[in-house]
């Protein structure tokens, strides 16, 4: 008898993304009984959503700039497209990084490693900040991607459930998680912000709009 290859979801993209963020508990119970594979998840949900705000940084930071001071600092066109490429990179690498945090503390805690629960959990729990990067299309209003910690809640309710961790165990296997997730977008945003300041303007210069590159 041959094995059954797991069926890919039926729920469309946007549909998932809405009740992840509206429903979460309820969706969560959905997509831990769904068959999936990590490369699946990968591809159809982390590839396509985790490049809202690297797209949206290129065009605010390229098009719109940031005003201050009676200045508008723009970088070029390729100097957005570097720190675009590094952003996106790096926030790739941070889900599977999530992932194998997960799947790692998993049996400290009394849950079970499954790297296909772990993929679930990593890439569904980041909706929020994803989705939040398109603010960075207006780079003054760059600062409400902070409604990206959402991620943290659907965190919380989505790791214990999915990696099987006792209920009397699941809030400090959750605040661990969280906490190394935390560590994690924080080492994430670093390295974005370090290619960005490698294209960044030294010093205003008189004129009012400064386009570098």
């Amino acid at each position: 008898m041959s094995a059954e290859l797991p069926q890919p979801s039926t729920t469309s993209l946007t549909d998932r993304v809405k009740n992840i963020l509206i429903q979460p508990k309820e969706e969560w119970g959905r997509i831990d009984a769904e068959p999936a594979t990590v490369a699946g998840i990968f591809k159809s949900y982390v590839v396509p959503l985790a490049a809202i705000g690297p797209i949206a940084g290129l065009i605010g930071m390229s098009v719109f700039g940031i005003r201050l001071l009676g200045f508008t600092y723009r970088l070029s066109f390729g100097a957005a497209l570097s720190t675009a490429i590094a952003s996106y990179v790096a926030a790739l690498i941070g889900v599977y990084v999530l992932a194998l945090i997960l799947n790692t503390l998993a049996p400290n805690f009394g849950g079970e490693k499954s790297d296909v629960q772990a993929m679930k959990v990593a890439a569904y729990s980041c909706t929020a900040s994803w989705i939040a990067g398109i603010f960075q299309l207006i780079p003054s209003l760059a600062w409400l991607a902070i409604l990206g910690l959402y991620s943290l809640y659907l965190l919380w309710t989505g790791a214990p459930r999915l990696m099987r961790v006792p209920q009397d165990k699941a809030a400090t296997y959750t605040i661990v998680t969280i906490v190394a997730a935390i560590v994690l977008f924080f080492l994430v945003g670093l390295v974005a912000s370090s290619v960005t300041s490698m294209f960044a303007p030294r010093m205003p210069l008189p004129g009012g709009t400064l386009s570098v590159g």
